[in-house]
């Protein structure tokens, strides 16, 4: 099961500058060296300090992060949802994610200019939102038009549908996007049913010069707002700089961060905002040779969380041996923990938290 987080951004933006220093960054994680599956398509390891930590306690043979992939999304612009552009390409790539990174520029270069002119960060962004809404407008409609006639029937599912579809349909004509909107669970069901382009969570990003990397600017608070507006998380990152950091040894890059008085890089925090962005969390196997981090959503039962490793190790799944890391590293280690009975037996109705070190009896 893969977790994808989409790229876009309108161009000349620094969409490509950031994910190609994503490339890099991946590169240089011991272990998991970074994963180029098509030319726009990277699996990159999710930065974890409790695993090193757990590593250095028990050093391992073998330690494997766990990994989010990133795909670089054609560049978007107006007029894409009647094909301009790569137009319907580019929609496509997004139905394919599961959450959305949206590149937003917040810095003027005189060599680079913006393909609308001025820098606006509110404008480029309601070019997108326009463009995606009317899609899912599109889609919305061609739902009503199937089950309206059931509906009027008096089919009490039908009903339900339609009148959904009405109030989402309603959102969207008022340039509003689904995700800026609370529904019922019921209604929730059918969102999900539709895959609709604003429904996808979302995490701003500002791409700012170097020189206002640690200050801030118009751009950023008006990207802020916006953001807040609608609940959702940005961040600020100088893709120029990220780039040169990213073809640092691990080592340099820690110096190099230290000398900028920054705890981690701005892509680091992007692979720890897009992780959370998706409700993911982390737990731990220590079996044999290798310590391995692995990526569940949140809420997932112990079985379920099993079947990552292996589907027999669901289907034939006993119990989950638990210990949480933060009483994995207190008592130091699993044979200490063991003594001291801290390892705790879990049966199918488990549900696995965030830092839990698991081990899986199974038999088929």
């Amino acid at each position: 099961m893969g977790f994808r987080c989409g790229i876009i951004g309108l161009p000349n933006v620094g969409k490509s500058t950031i994910f190609n220093a994503l490339t890099a960054a991946g590169a240089e994680v011991a272990n998991y060296p970074f994963c180029t599956i098509d030319p726009n398509i990277g699996i990159v390891p999710v930065p974890d300090a409790r695993l090193e930590k757990i590593a250095h306690l028990i050093k391992p043979p073998k330690t494997t992060y766990t990994t989010i992939e990133f795909l670089d999304i054609a560049g978007l612009v107006r007029g894409a949802s009647r094909g301009e552009g790569l137009g319907n390409k580019f929609l496509g790539h997004i139905r394919e994610v599961d959450a959305v990174v949206h590149i937003v520029r917040c810095f003027d270069h005189p060599s680079v200019a913006h393909i609308y002119g001025a820098v606006d960060p509110a404008r480029d962004i309601e070019i997108i939102n326009t463009e995606l809404i009317i899609v899912d407008l599109e889609t919305v409609e061609k739902r009503i038009a199937k089950i309206e006639r059931l509906a009027n029937t008096g089919d009490k599912h039908a009903r339900k549908e339609f009148d959904t579809c009405l109030h989402i349909k309603n959102i969207l004509a008022k340039g509003i996007p689904v995700r800026r909107s609370i529904f019922s669970s019921d209604e929730e069901h059918l969102l999900r049913d539709l895959h609709l382009l604003t429904d996808k969570k979302i995490l701003y990003v500002a791409n700012v010069s170097e020189s206002v990397l640690k200050g801030d600017n118009n751009y950023i608070q008006k990207l802020e707002s916006m953001a807040f507006q609608e609940g959702s998380k940005m961040i600020v990152i100088c893709g120029d700089l990220e780039a040169e950091i990213a073809e640092l040894s691990k080592d340099e890059q820690r110096e190099f961060l230290c000398d900028l008085g920054l705890q981690e890089s701005g892509l680091q925090k992007l692979i720890r905002e897009g992780y959370d962005l998706l409700n993911l969390i982390t737990f731990y196997t220590t079996a044999g040779t290798e310590l391995r981090a692995w990526t569940i959503p949140r809420g997932t039962k112990a079985p379920a969380a099993a079947g990552k490793i292996h589907g027999d190790m669901e289907r034939g799944f006993i119990r989950a041996e638990i210990i949480h890391y933060d009483e994995f590293i207190k008592i130091g280690g699993t044979v200490k923990a063991k003594e001291q009975g801290l390892i705790r037996s879990e049966g199918k109705d488990y549900t696995l938290v965030d830092g839990d070190i698991a081990y899986f009896r199974f038999n088929v």
